[in-house]
């Protein structure tokens, strides 16, 4: 090694050591004769000592980003696409973070984000015409993944507003009936809510719906109750299924909020989503026009386009719940100190949180997959029926590490984990619970139906 390199090495060796600790070090030794000593070693010399004090001939590494996007699957999005998610994000992390906690302790909804909400221009994103923003499946399922890493009620709200909702709308109904509500809708001005499950139907709904409706006319008369609905209780218009009694088949209506008859009471006392208002229906001789029955809904088959298109977005839901517990949960091992080291240099540590990763990246690249499928016009029930339970077993597994390597601040709202693991066990019940729709999963590879 020449003198001009071992010179340069010394000087780097040096510019690596900050003011203070220049300062400090020139009160023990003699920092002249330190550097003429320091020149003279070989390169051998020289690199033992850079690596006896540290690695200090090198640039200070910097902490990790909390990322959980592994695979850096974000970037492959054009550039329009990668722009709308970060603004999400970023209107979620400014206006969403720090009131979720407070709400979700009260289940009560923060109306007030509603008009801010709008501004993001995202309600019926995969829609064409009405006003919607017309984008990809996969552009959709990235926008319900960053409102639910934030937070999985304002994700179920949106999810039945611009999923199931306007998805019944958009799919099923005439276009008399998507000009005068999917514009509204869309601007978030009309709010709907969708009411398929009963209080003792849930699963069975494809023929066991108690829910009746009786035409005279051109008019139709609907009895029964719908439990579990979201957005019920503040919904401008509610699409409701009911059995039609003259052919026994499943048929879709448009109830308005003031329609007589219609009673909706708030469900208390949950556990999971508390800020989402789920309603309990009860239709008591509610009168509706022929004009608001969805025109092309004539049986639960029609139903399944809506639940086919929006399962998928459940299993994304699914996706941003576990890497909102995911992130918060690495950036607290980074700052938490036990035994004068971050909880993040200890190995049992970081084993919980490689696994959390390894169920994070699958559920993303499944997800991924799933939406291309979509866009491809390809998806199939048991396509989306395969990501939601796949995605909300993982999710499970994902809060519960969070909530581990947090230890007793886990099960604390102000960590931003707690709310995350009650909120998964809802993700992983509604939509299909998971013995369902593995079912729809094993007909389809079998070609034998297990359903009762």
């Amino acid at each position: 090694m020449n003198t001009f390199t071992k010179i340069k090495q010394a000087i780097h060796l040096f510019k690596s050591i900050d003011i203070e600790q220049l300062g400090k070090l020139s009160q023990k030794v003699d920092l002249p004769k330190l550097v003429a000593t320091v020149g003279k070693m070989d390169g051998t010399q020289l690199n033992g000592l850079i690596k006896m004090l540290g690695g200090a001939g090198h640039a200070k590494k910097q902490q990790p980003a909390i990322n959980g996007d592994f695979y850096d699957l974000g970037t492959d999005l054009l550039p329009a696409d990668r722009a709308l998610q970060l603004k999400v994000r970023a209107f979620m992390e400014k206006e969403i973070q720090p009131i979720a906690n407070h709400y979700w302790n009260k289940a009560a909804f923060p109306f007030e984000i509603i008009p801010k909400l709008a501004e993001l221009n995202i309600c019926g994103v995969t829609y064409e015409g009405y006003g919607c923003p017309h984008r990809s499946f996969i552009m959709e399922g990235i926008i319900a993944m960053e409102i639910a890493r934030v937070d999985a009620s304002i994700a179920t709200f949106f999810g039945v507003q611009s999923g199931l909702a306007m998805g019944s709308i958009y799919l099923l109904g005439s276009d008399a009936q998507k000009q005068e509500w999917l514009p509204g809708m869309q601007q978030l001005k009309t709010i709907g809510a969708f009411g398929l499950t009963e209080p003792e139907v849930g699963s069975g709904a494809a023929g066991g719906l108690t829910t009746t409706a009786t035409r005279h006319g051109d008019t139709w008369t609907l009895n029964g109750q719908k439990k579990w609905i979201g957005n019920a209780t503040f919904a401008d218009v509610l699409v409701i299924w009911a059995r039609d009694t003259a052919d026994n088949q499943v048929k879709g209506f448009l109830l308005r909020k003031d329609t007589p008859g219609l009673h909706v009471a708030k469900m208390e006392d949950k556990m999971a989503l508390r800020i989402v208002q789920n309603g309990l229906i009860t239709l008591q001789d509610c009168q509706v026009s022929e004009l608001d029955r969805l025109q092309h809904a004539n049986s639960f088959k029609d139903t399944a386009k809506v639940l086919r298109m929006t399962r998928a977005g459940v299993a994304w839901q699914a996706v941003g719940c576990a890497r909102g517990a995911y992130e918060n949960a690495l950036a607290y091992t980074m700052q938490r100190k036990q035994f004068g080291k971050p909880i993040a240099s200890f190995q049992l540590i970081q084993n919980h949180l490689v696994e959390m990763l390894s169920n994070l990246t699958a559920m993303q690249t499944l997800v991924f997959r799933l939406s291309a499928l979509q866009d491809a016009g390809r998806l199939e029930d048991e396509h989306a029926s395969l990501a939601k339970v796949f995605c909300s077993m993982r999710t499970r597994d994902v809060v519960r590490g969070a909530r581990e390597v947090m230890g007793g601040n886990g099960i604390l709202l102000e960590y931003n984990v707690a709310r995350f693991v009650a909120d998964a066990e809802a993700i992983y019940s509604y939509e299909g619970t998971k013995e369902i729709n593995s079912l729809i999963v094993g007909r389809a590879i079998t070609g034998h139906s297990a359903f009762v």
